[in-house]
């Protein structure tokens, strides 16, 4: 099962993200944007684990106070174009804490520099090649108070994410 932890996008954060794919549409970019209903933020990347619940045992041993976190830039890398945040210490350390309870669990998970963004385009097409154009983007907060353990399946249309678990902040 191909498994990864992550912070669920709000309405108003899903909206943003949104607008942004339509702003690329209309500055004639295409690719694979990515589905509304699949839009997150990655904190550790688990990949194929057979043990869903030694995953959601070592997340639930992290504990977190509620937090914000603002959308406020785009970029890219890697063929990815994204959304990202303004730095955030909690944001940061729960990462960390995460990534620290899941090595102490014997749980395997992509150790790569956790960098908080979120991925809305894929495979980006452009006249002009890897230039980003200019998106707009009015920052917008969200208060983080859970994070999920997803499943990520492979549909007809693209990836199917499912959450399968969640730890509460103020635990």
């Amino acid at each position: 099962m191909r498994l990864f932890i992550a912070i669920e996008l709000s309405g108003p954060l899903r909206d943003l993200v949104q607008d942004i794919q339509r702003d690329c549409r209309r500055q004639g970019v295409d690719g694979s944007f990515s589905p509304r209903e699949n839009l997150h933020l990655t904190l550790a990347f688990i990949g194929e684990h057979p043990d869903p619940g030694a995953v959601l045992e070592a997340m639930e041993g992290v504990s977190f106070e509620p937090f914000e976190i603002t959308m406020d830039r785009t970029g890219r890398f890697d063929g990815v174009w994204w959304a990202g945040f303004s730095k955030s210490a909690p944001l940061e350390a729960l990462a960390r804490r995460l990534r620290r309870s899941l090595a102490a669990a014997g749980v395997p998970f992509d150790a790569k520099k956790f960098r908080a963004h979120v991925t809305f385009l894929r495979r980006p097409v452009t006249a002009r090649e890897n230039v980003l154009p200019e998106l707009e983007l009015s920052p917008r907060s969200m208060t983080v108070d859970r994070i999920v353990l997803m499943r990520s399946d492979k549909g007809k249309r693209g990836m199917i994410y499912t959450v399968i678990g969640a730890a509460e902040a103020g635990r």
